[in-house]
């Protein structure tokens, strides 16, 4: 089955002509060779950009390689510009699958003898159908809610496995041809995209996000987060709220709600940076498919948002970060960029600051005090990701999400208000929640927030010190005890080295002896000798 789908897959490169963006001088002869024998499969799409042909070969082959080219498409340190427009426009819709198989799947998972069971209503029509699974719309018998029903396509894990196990493969394979491979690290692209694409197999861990991002926005104006059902939520199917709003894409049809336009591109730079540096888990799928504005109040419009199979999170760590980057950023403090970069180990230490601080000035400083319509953020990360090859900087995977996110947030403003000032929009939030981060505030919110913990522990620090305290009396002796056992250790070593040499002394002399010495005995003598010679050395040892 493996081998049907690696020549499925070759197939499709080929017809789409994508063996031809490799470089002959990186293919081996036995690859030039294979390509030769498969005469018969040839380059289909000619006439069209080489971004449009990767494009149009990952849709033909299925979810994995459309979910994965929607990744890859923000990794523009990878591919070149057109490339990642091309596969910045990947759409995962296609032909939904026999509805009384996904009626079959429901009444089993839920332990239902009858839909009516369940729902007053069930309409066997697909609201939408993706790569791994399609939506019904549906009615609560009890309370009669508005519900949607998702359901997993049926035998689609094998597919994916079959298909990451494939990928992995090529990534490693590409790591070794390319030239900037290890610092581009595609294998833990894959293992990174891996965790994600199995996560949205199982409905289970996205109702667990649901729930999370609806405490977290329990009582915001700025985005609605519809309710789970958890007591329907199963690994194959889940039954959610159904939500009205516009959908965020619908430009025309927002303008004519007269929605505030200009707020509703404010709120979605302050729903991004909300959830990543105040939640640490943000929504990492951000695409217009997932997004929607309410209806209710058009002046002060609210986000609703859906799909929360793929989300990110961030460390501590990395978060400070972060955020001390952007804040220099805006504070045009490209010194303290270049610098934060090293301390945080994304380039080497031995990085001189000066010339870093220099290129990373002549990238960003044109863009500020610039509207949104006026900044290509394509060019920008580019020139950014070029500086980064020059410095050696090893691209962080855990960030790979991040950036995903950042870019649909800027598409999103782009249409919405092109005039927004994304980084005096940002600036604030992050001044402020830096000053919640350091300062006396912060260490009181610390310290208070630890203190149930230090009040348990409290009782138990005498004893610990106690103990210390004898263990520290005890060091010279146990040192002076440890130097000891290393002597005696190395004095038997050295015995056993000698009798070892001399074993093989008396080995090579019975051998030697014969030439000169007719008689057996010494012979006998010094290999008895050798061989008592090695075995008291392997006594002492």
């Amino acid at each position: 089955m493996r081998i049907l789908r690696f020549y499925q897959i070759n197939k499709v490169m080929l017809q789409h002509g994508l063996d031809e963006l490799i470089p002959s001088k990186w293919l081996p002869w036995y690859a030039k060779l294979g390509r030769l024998g498969l005469f018969w499969l040839r380059n289909k799409h000619p006439d069209k950009s080489q971004g449009a042909r990767i494009r149009l070969a990952l849709q033909t082959l299925g979810p994995v390689f459309i979910k994965f080219g929607q990744m890859l498409s923000t990794r523009k340190d990878l591919l070149p510009p057109d490339v990642a427009i091309e596969l910045s426009i990947l759409q995962d819709q296609v032909a939904p699958f026999d509805t009384e198989q996904a009626q079959q799947i429901i009444l089993k998972t839920l332990g239902l003898s009858a839909l009516s069971d369940l729902f007053s209503e069930f309409e066997p029509k697909p609201l939408a159908s993706a790569s791994i699974a399609q939506v019904h719309a549906a009615k609560l018998k009890d309370g009669k809610q508005d519900v949607i029903v998702k359901v997993i396509r049926p035998n689609i894990q094998h597919t994916i496995q079959s298909d990451i196990e494939l990928m992995r493969t090529a990534a490693g394979a590409l790591q070794k041809l390319l030239p900037d491979g290890e610092r581009l690290r595609p294998v833990e692209v894959v293992e990174e995209y891996e965790r994600t694409i199995i996560d949205e197999l199982d409905l289970t861990h996205e109702a667990a996000n649901g729930i999370q991002f609806r405490q977290n926005f329990e009582h915001s104006t700025a985005l609605y987060v519809p309710k789970i059902y958890s007591q329907y939520s199963h690994r194959n199917v889940m039954v959610m709220e159904r939500i009205y709003g516009t959908p965020i894409a619908d430009i025309e049809q927002l303008v004519a709600r007269n929605t505030n336009m200009k707020r509703l591109a404010e709120r979605g730079v302050e729903v991004f940076f909300t959830q990543v540096f105040r939640d640490s888990f943000f929504h990492a799928d951000m695409h217009p498919g997932n997004i929607f504005v309410s209806t209710v109040n058009p002046n002060d419009p609210q986000y609703i948002t859906i799909d929360f199979g793929i989300v990110g999170t961030l460390n501590s760590e990395d978060k400070r970060y972060l955020a001390e980057n952007f804040i220099a950023f805006f504070n045009s403090d490209y010194r303290k960029v270049a610098q934060l970069h090293v301390d945080s180990g994304w380039v080497p230490a031995d990085t001189d600051i000066d010339d870093f601080e220099a290129s990373i000035r002549k990238v960003c400083e044109p863009i500020f005090q610039k509207p949104l319509d006026e900044i290509e953020f394509s060019n920008v990360l580019l020139q950014l990701f070029n500086t980064a090859r020059r410095f050696n900087m090893v691209i962080q995977p855990q960030l790979v999400l991040l950036q995903k996110t950042l870019l649909y947030i800027e598409g999103l403003g782009r249409q919405l208000y092109p005039q927004l000032d994304l980084w005096q929009t940002a600036k604030p939030f992050l001044e402020n929640w830096m000053k919640q981060q350091i300062g006396f505030k912060a260490m009181y919110q610390k310290i208070s927030a630890n203190l149930p913990f230090w009040s348990e522990k409290l009782p138990e620090i005498p004893d610990l010190v106690y103990d210390t305290l004898k263990q520290v009396k005890k060091l010279p002796e146990q040192h002076k005890r440890q130097f000891e056992l290393q002597q005696q250790q190395m004095q038997r070593q050295h015995r056993s080295s000698q009798l070892l040499i001399m074993g093989a002394t008396f080995v090579i002399t019975a051998v030697i002896l014969p030439v000169y010495q007719p008689h057996w005995w010494p012979s006998a003598a010094c290999i008895t000798l050798g061989l008592c010679s090695w075995m008291a050395a392997w006594r002492i040892k």
